[in-house]
């Protein structure tokens, strides 16, 4: 079954505070190597652990592999413990794994260690194996707001939606901070079994409660037109539209919702809209008026962007299509200035607009750089066409 896997959750952000209680608890036996004297052997562990805590994980496997595995007074527990840390958050998941059970058969009953597991289980996609390591850390050490998103998490990538449905409940209930983190995820949830409305409904409700933060509709939006639900993403994304209408991003995604729906003039006004905002929109808008027809709107925005080699390609086509041949010729000095006739299209739509001026001298020069086969292919038929043009004038009036 297909995971909204761009919604998981991070793969390490909740171990921040636990790394940062490990380095605490190693800083008195570090501080103790120091002030013994430079001549005293540095004692690795502590060490490691420093530089976990600053993210330095590199140079702490580094230090971690100089340590004496062998010595008498070797802290196995430790070791493993640190070990699995680096390979954790170097995503290493398999390696983290092993790591953090030799230390648990080594000796060490921190509930904190199960917590460190189930994160490398749930990075390697074990999900059977990251509720195990839950429940082994115990209630005390697994009420933090992130964990429960964790489990839910597991819960749901095993098809378990009831009790990941209840996990986020009692999340809720109990991190009222948190309501919409937990929400944002029941919204997925709702998605992933296929009851759209529902999901919808519970959208608008966070939404509401998260006025001006559009990522939540983004994110949600996007989700339905992937579930082929463009119908209630466009209900979502059109209420974004009005609280960020200068949001680039919602107005594309709300005009793709539109195309999904073979709604191509609503898709264009959309884009119009935002593009009082966003200029950048102005060629996509334009080009949506094109395929639609509606030329002369499409002619307008296209002179109001500012990307020329987009624009002046662009504006070529619409004065074809326009039948203004004259002003589409009457480019060519434009085009060559920003190297649009490097495009075999380019240059063939160029010979057809002087092809209906009736030039065809200046026609056969842009005909002759012609390769590619279809080019070629339609320059030899144009070719065909100015050679009965040419003995039979009226033909082409």
């Amino acid at each position: 079954m297909a995971r909204l896997s761009s919604h998981c959750i991070p793969a390490v952000t909740w171990l921040v505070a636990l790394w940062l209680v490990a380095v605490a608890a190693c800083l008195p036996a570090w501080a103790q190597s120091q002030s013994a004297g430079d001549d005293e052997p540095v004692d690795r562990l502590p060490l490691a652990a420093l530089l976990i805590g600053d993210g330095n994980y590199d140079r702490a496997r580094q230090v971690l592999a100089a340590v004496d595995t062998d010595a008498e007074d070797f802290d196995a527990p430790r070791y493993h413990t640190l070990s699995g840390l680096v390979a954790l958050n170097l995503e290493e998941y398999p390696r983290a794994v092993v790591e953090f059970e030799q230390a648990i058969e080594a000796g060490q009953d921190a509930p904190i260690v199960y917590l460190y597991l189930a994160q490398a289980h749930f990075g390697g996609e074990n999900y059977a194996a990251t509720l195990t390591a839950l429940d082994q850390a115990g209630e005390d050490t697994t009420r933090i707001p992130s964990v429960f998103l964790i489990r839910s998490q597991a819960l749901w990538s095993l098809e378990r939606f009831d009790e990941a449905w209840a996990v986020l409940n009692q999340g809720r209930a109990q991190f009222p901070d948190r309501v919409n983190d937990f929400a944002r995820r029941q919204v997925f949830l709702l998605v992933e079994q296929g009851l759209y409305q529902a999901a919808l409904s519970l959208a608008q409700d966070l939404l509401g409660r998260t006025s001006g933060d559009v990522s939540d509709a983004l994110a949600i939006g996007n989700a339905l037109i992937q579930a082929d639900q463009a119908s209630e993403a466009a209900a979502l994304l059109e209420e974004a539209m009005l609280t960020a209408p200068e949001d680039a991003t919602v107005a594309k995604l709300l005009a793709q919702s539109y195309l999904v729906q073979d709604m191509p003039l609503a898709a264009a006004q959309v884009l119009r809209q935002g593009a009082y905002y966003n200029p950048d929109l102005l060629i996509e808008s334009a080009e949506l008026f094109r395929q639609t027809g509606r030329l002369n709107e499409a002619l307008t925005l296209n002179g109001q962007a500012i990307d020329q080699p987009k624009k002046l390609k662009q504006r070529l086509a619409i004065l074809i299509g326009l039948s203004r041949f004259d002003q589409a010729a009457a480019m060519e000095d434009d085009l060559k200035r920003v190297q649009l006739l490097d495009d075999e299209d380019i240059r063939y739509a160029l010979a057809y607009a002087h092809f209906k001026t009736g030039d065809y001298a200046a026609a056969e020069a842009q005909l002759f750089f012609l390769e590619s086969p279809e080019n070629f292919r339609k320059a030899t038929e144009l070719r065909r066409v100015m050679g009965e043009c040419e003995q039979n004038p009226w033909l082409c009036l």
